[in-house]
C-alpha cells in the first residue's frame, strides 16, 4: 500500500515554501516550477489515464503489491486450503497503498524543494487533495476489511500501517526511524497466520526475520536519496549513520541486516531441508552484494527480492512459520 476527488475540477499546484513545514490533509495549495519547469507546465491537467497512472505511482504500487503478495504466501502456508490467504492480502494491499500515498503527500513540499521530477505531485501529474483522499479512503477500507477477518487481524494491521503513517508524519526525520520499519514488518507473520483463521501464532524466528528484513529495507531504501535527504533536513537512522561514518557504513549495515535475516532462516530450518535454506542464503548473498553496490532503486529492489526469497522459504515449509497447537 480509488479516488474521484480530482475528477471534477483541477487541483491547484503545491507551493514550494522556503522553510518546508509538514504538509497535512488541510494543506492543499500550489507548487511552483523547478529545474526548468514552468508554472503553466505544472498546472496543465493531463488525460484521465495519465492521472490514474500518476495516482498509482504516488501510492508506491509496486512495493505495496509485493508486500501483499508476500503476505498471501505466508497465509497460504498457514492455511493451504480455501481463499482466506487471498482475502488476507486485500486489506494489506489497501493499507500499504495508504502508507504510500500519505508518504508522498507528507513529503510534497520537500520533494518540490529537492526537484524530485519523478514525483507526480511535483510535476503536476496529480493533485495533493486527490492523494490525501486516496490515502484516507484506502486506510479506512483496509481497517474495515481486516475487521471482517477478526479483531486480532485488525489490531495487527493497525500496528503495521500505523507504523508507516507515523514514519511519514515525522518519525523518518528522527533517530528512531528504524522503529517504524521494525513495527511495520515484524508483525507481518502474525498478520498472515491470524488472517488464515487457524488459531495459530507465529514463531519468534519468523517475526525476527521479518523485523530484520524491515530494518534492512529501511537502510537500502534511503541509499539513493542520502544527498537529497541531507539538503531537506531528513535525519533518520540511516542518514545519521551515513553522516557520521560515511555512506559506505550505511550500505554495510543494510547488507548485514538483510543477510542476518537469511541466516536466521538457515538456523531455524528443518534438518532435512536445511540445504534449501543454504541455497537461498547463497542467492540472497549475491543479491545483497549487487544491491548495496547499485544506484537508483537497485538497493531497494534487491532488499525486496531478498524478502521474497525468505518468504518463499517459509511458505515452502523450509522453516517454521507458526506454532502448531
Amino acid at each position: 500500500m480509488i479516488t474521484a476527488a480530482d475528477s471534477a475540477q483541477p487541483d491547484a499546484p503545491i507551493p514550494v515554501p522556503v522553510n518546508v513545514p509538514p504538509i497535512g490533509p488541510a494543506a492543499c495549495g500550489a507548487v511552483s516550477g523547478r529545474d526548468g519547469m514552468t508554472d503553466q507546465a505544472l498546472t496543465v491537467r493531463p488525460p484521465v489515464v495519465r492521472r490514474l497512472l500518476a495516482l498509482v505511482t504516488t501510492g508506491h504500487a509496486g512495493p505495496s503489491l509485493a508486500i501483499a503478495i508476500l503476505t498471501a504466501l505466508l497465509a497460504a502456508h498457514a492455511a493451504p486450503h480455501g481463499t482466506r490467504p487471498l482475502v488476507a492480502a486485500v486489506p494489506m494491499l489497501a493499507g500499504q497503498l495508504s502508507v504510500g500515498w500519505s508518504n508522498d503527500a507528507f513529503d510534497a513540499g520537500r520533494d518540490a524543494v529537492a526537484g524530485r521530477t519523478d514525483k507526480p505531485l511535483v510535476t503536476g501529474g496529480i493533485g495533493l487533495r486527490a492523494v490525501w483522499t486516496a490515502a484516507l479512503v484506502s486506510l479506512v477500507a483496509a481497517l474495515a476489511m481486516s475487521l471482517v477477518l477478526g479483531v486480532v487481524v485488525l489490531l495487527t494491521l493497525v500496528v503495521i500501517v500505523g507504523a508507516g503513517w507515523a514514519y511519514n508524519a515525522g518519525l523518518k526525520s528522527t533517530a528512531a526511524s528504524g522503529l517504524a520499519y521494525l513495527a511495520g514488518f515484524g508483525p507481518i507473520p502474525a498478520y498472515a497466520v491470524s488472517a488464515a483463521g487457524q488459531g495459530l501464532v507465529p514463531t519468534w524466528g519468523a517475526t525476527s526475520v521479518a523485523a530484520l528484513l524491515g530494518l534492512g529495507i529501511h537502510f537500502a531504501n534511503v541509499l539513493p536519496d542520502l544527498d537529497a535527504d541531507r539538503s531537506t533536513g531528513v535525519r533518520g537512522l540511516p542518514q545519521r549513520v551515513a553522516a557520521r561514518w560515511g555512506s559506505g557504513a550505511a550500505r554495510a549495515v543494510a547488507l548485514v541486516l538483510l543477510l542476518a535475516a537469511s541466516v536466521l532462516v538457515v538456523l531455524g530450518a528443518r534438518p532435512e531441508r536445511r540445504w534449501v535454506a543454504l541455497a537461498g542464503l547463497g542467492v540472497c548473498t549475491v543479491v545483497a552484494a549487487l544491491g548495496v553496490r547499485g544506484g537508483g532503486k537497485v538497493p531497494f529492489l534487491a532488499a525486496i527480492a531478498i524478502a521474497a526469497i525468505d518468504a518463499v522459504l517459509f511458505a515452502a515449509g523450509v522453516d517454521a512459520l507458526d506454532q502448531r497447537h
